[in-house]
C-alpha cells in the first residue's frame, strides 16, 4: 500500500483524483496535515484545522454507481473499527447512512466519489479537535481515550500517521471482504456496529421533510421507512435522524 503525504492540500480527494489520472496505480492513500478546501457530503464545507485526519484512499473498482455507493458502509466500518483499535471509554457506533457516532456525537464524515474504473473514498475524523458546530453535534477521539491510554511511556495516540496506518489495513481488509461475499457480508457488519436503526426517524431531504418507523437497510443501501399512513418509502440518500427529536 502506498501512502502519499502532503503538508497542505485543498482536497485529498481532488488529489487523489489528479494522481489517479497522471497514472498512480491504485491502491494509494492521500493524506494532508490541512485541508484548505475540504468537503463533506451534499456540498458541505469540511473544516480541517491542523492534528486531525484528512485522507483519500483511491482502490480500482469496476463495478457499477450504485454498488460504488455501498463501499461507503465499508469506510464506516473501518473507520469505527480504527476507532476501536485505541483504549475508549467508549465504543464507535454507526449512523445510516455514514456517520461515524461516539456517545452520539460526530466523529467521522466520509465522501465517496465514483469514477471510471476506480473509487475515491475521502475520511476525515476529529482527532485532537472538532467544530462548534454542525448538523450532528461534534466530537472528537481524544476526548473519548482511557486515562491509561494517554498516561503511559508508550501512548496509544501518536497522531494522523499513526492513524493513517490503523485505517488502511481496517479498510483494506473490509473492502477485500465486501468484493469477496458482497454487500451481504458488508451489512451484516455494518448493522454489527449501528446504534440503533430500528425505530422512530425524521427524514429531511431538500424538497421535503417527513417523519415515519425505520424497518430495515436494505440490500440496496436504502433505509425503509414506514410512514403512519401505511405507506413506505426507501430512502437511498439524505439526513436521517434517529429517535422523536431532530
Amino acid at each position: 500500500m502506498k501512502f502519499i503525504q502532503y503538508d497542505s492540500l485543498g482536497s485529498t480527494n481532488v488529489e487523489a483524483a489528479k494522481l489517479a489520472q497522471s497514472g498512480e496505480t491504485p491502491p494509494f492513500w492521500v493524506r494532508a496535515d490541512v485541508q484548505t478546501a475540504g468537503r463533506g457530503r451534499r456540498g458541505r464545507d469540511w473544516v480541517s484545522p491542523k492534528g486531525n485526519f484528512y485522507g483519500s484512499a483511491c482502490y480500482a473498482y469496476d463495478g457499477s454507481p450504485q454498488d460504488a455507493a455501498k463501499l461507503s458502509f465499508v469506510a464506516a466500518i473501518a473507520v469505527a473499527d480504527a476507532l476501536s483499535a485505541y483504549t475508549l471509554t467508549t465504543q464507535p457506533k454507526l449512523k445510516w447512512p455514514n456517520d461515524v457516532l461516539m456517545d452520539g456525537r460526530k466523529i467521522a464524515g466520509l465522501l465517496l466519489e465514483a469514477q471510471q474504473g476506480r473509487v475515491i473514498i475521502g475520511i476525515g475524523v476529529n482527532l485532537v479537535s472538532h467544530p462548534p458546530e454542525g448538523n450532528v453535534q461534534p466530537t472528537h477521539l481524544l476526548e473519548h481515550l482511557a486515562p491509561e491510554a494517554l498516561n503511559t511511556d508508550e501512548p496509544e495516540f501518536t497522531g494522523a500517521d499513526g492513524f493513517l496506518a490503523i485505517l488502511a489495513a481496517k479498510f483494506d481488509a473490509a473492502f477485500r471482504k465486501h468484493k469477496a461475499y458482497g454487500f451481504s457480508a458488508t451489512r451484516a457488519d455494518w448493522l454489527a456496529r449501528a446504534g440503533g436503526i430500528l425505530g422512530p426517524v425524521t427524514v429531511r431531504l431538500p424538497e421535503e421533510e417527513f417523519m415515519g418507523q425505520a424497518t430495515d437497510l436494505l440490500e440496496s443501501g436504502a433505509l425503509r421507512i414506514a410512514l403512519a399512513d401505511g405507506t413506505v418509502r426507501d430512502v437511498h440518500a439524505g439526513d436521517v435522524y434517529f429517535g422523536t427529536g431532530s
